[in-house]
């Protein structure tokens, strides 16, 4: 029903696309915003980031994981297949609640990988799928319409729905990681009590950004059924 509104109202699923987008910016505003904020605010314990993400590794037996530095501003993460946790420039060297609090959520990526964390297991297997899907849906789609083959515009179809659903997967994945770091930051008393809120707003903020990501390629799936509908009618 929902489809069939959309197909016959072709403006509100462009509209509901631009909402979403907006939306997203705003997250990602909210989100240097944030970062900036609580990077300006030292951890009275005056420990860098990168100190901070070894010492949570080294306590859950993780001494084979290295800790290594990288450009960029946010654009750190865990590789698996290498066993780093990469820190950047805002973040490596930082003592600020901010970078503390991410460089833990990257280590909490690290410990689920450790425990074999199941929907970080699934999301991973998956990884395959949803990059033929990034990579094939346009060309599928676009050569489908062009040339009117719907079976290659269901397909391109199907294939864009895995992306979306990869990104639905990587959600309860980003927040569990929130969730091992701050619980981890509290245990281990690396941030003062009243220290903690900031880095749980911090890494609040950046989950949201996920959340954002899924609902603009969600409503772009509409549309694209949208499109297809409108087009085999």
């Amino acid at each position: 029903m929902i489809f069939k509104f959309f197909a016959e109202n072709p403006t509100a699923a462009y509209f509901l696309v631009i909402l979403a987008v907006v939306f997203s910016y705003f997250i990602q505003f909210r989100l240097q915003s944030t970062f900036k904020k609580y990077s300006r605010i030292g951890s009275r314990n005056n420990v860098p980031a990168h100190v901070i993400a070894r010492r949570i590794l080294d306590s859950y037996g993780l001494q084979h994981i290295v800790v290594r530095h990288i450009d960029g501003n946010l654009t750190d993460h865990f590789d698996p297949r290498s066993n780093e946790v990469a820190l950047s420039d805002s973040t490596f060297f930082s003592t600020s609640v901010a970078a503390i609090g991410v460089a833990a959520h990257e280590v909490g990526h690290a410990i689920q990988h450790n425990k074999n964390y199941m929907p970080l297991k699934i999301r991973s297997l998956f990884v395959p799928v949803a990059q033929i899907g990034s990579k094939g849906w346009v060309i599928l789609f676009l050569l489908g319409m062009i040339m009117g083959i719907p079976i290659f515009v269901d397909i391109g179809i199907v294939l864009f729905g895995c992306v979306v659903l990869f990104q639905l997967l990587t959600l309860p994945v980003e927040f569990d990681a929130s969730r091992r770091a701050l619980n981890v930051i509290s245990g281990q008393g690396l941030l003062e009590r009243d220290e903690i809120g900031g880095a749980r707003k911090t890494l609040n903020a950046a989950a949201m950004t996920y959340v954002a990501g899924l609902l603009v390629a969600l409503t772009q799936l509409i549309r694209l059924i949208a499109i297809s509908g409108r087009r085999r009618n």
